[in-house]
């Protein structure tokens, strides 16, 4: 069933192309209900001609004439944004931020006139309903608004409610994952091709080898570990494979890059990491090396 409601997308970027797209593709919202705003006219003539949305350059009367307004412009002008709708957004309005690192309260307080608040961390394969979004409520947000908010997100892949403690990790992790996906994708095609195999083949072969192993995670609901011991039998190619991995510390790396992903997304939001804290981990972390030499 549609939406019926009427949105407004505030910030005309890949992210929100991205869910206009799945809401049209997945047939959630009719698009005469849509508006979108942005600073650039070209981006918005793009985004009328590819699906036939109503376009503004006034935030202000977009958000005066929609139930829900979704926030997705860059935290860097989130201030700005917020001071240009204040008295628009009253009460009545459900507005829904997806710019990384831009808290509920920090919105709340730009906000004056008490709409109902709800923070989103999406993706980019929300472009192919395939995407992940953490959901975290504000101080008046109903659970019906909730529930609408589940509903945009869920009809462009998954969407879950997390404690908003959690959202900076949420960026790191699955807000930004997906370019360490596609590295990993060209890297596995690139692989391909040192041993002989078409680009084209081989890059086909690599990302439907992401997808397929991603679907097995999700649909068996094994652990990771368990569906990789599957595939590596003794003294076969997997293992020897895997070795190199290990070599090259893939887990590490990938680890250090979600931690340093939530970091940037806690610096955007105005937060700092305590210094004492991160020498805390960097002791725990040498204590942990050392005890394995041991």
């Amino acid at each position: 069933m549609a939406i019926d409601k009427k949105i407004a997308f505030l910030g005309g970027g890949n992210m929100a192309e991205a869910l206009i797209k799945g809401l049209v593709v997945a047939d959630e919202a009719h698009v005469q209900n849509i508006t979108v705003t942005d600073v650039h006219q070209s981006r918005l003539d793009l985004l009328r001609r590819t699906f036939g949305v109503t376009v503004t350059q006034s935030n202000s009367d977009a958000v005066k004439a929609a139930d829900i307004v979704i926030l997705s412009v860059k935290p860097q002008v989130m201030d700005a944004v917020l001071a240009d709708i204040s008295q628009a957004a009253d009460s009545s309005k459900l507005v829904i931020s997806i710019a990384a690192g831009v808290t509920l309260e920090r919105i709340e307080k730009g906000l004056a006139r008490g709409p109902r608040v709800i923070r989103v961390m999406p993706n980019t394969p929300a472009l192919v309903l395939a995407g992940a979004a953490g959901i975290a409520a504000g101080k008046t947000a109903t659970q019906p608004d909730m529930l609408m908010a589940k509903e945009i997100f869920g009809s462009v892949g998954r969407a879950v409610e997390v404690n908003e403690k959690l959202m900076d990790a949420v960026t790191g992790l699955s807000g930004s994952g997906p370019a360490y996906v596609f590295t990993m994708i060209e890297a596995l095609a690139d692989g391909g091709v040192k041993v002989g195999i078409p680009r084209a083949l081989a890059l086909e072969l690599a990302a439907q080898t992401v997808f397929g192993s991603a679907k097995m995670v999700l649909e068996t609901k094994e652990h990771p570990a368990k569906l990789r011991d599957m595939v590596a039998s003794p003294g076969g190619t997997t293992i020897a494979g895997m070795h190199e991995l290990e070599k090259g510390k893939l887990r590490a790396t990938l680890i250090s890059a979600v931690e340093a992903a939530t970091k940037r997304g806690m610096e955007l939001g105005g937060k700092t990491v305590s210094p004492r804290r991160e020498q805390r981990k960097k002791m725990t972390a040498k204590r942990g090396r050392s005890a394995k030499r041991k």
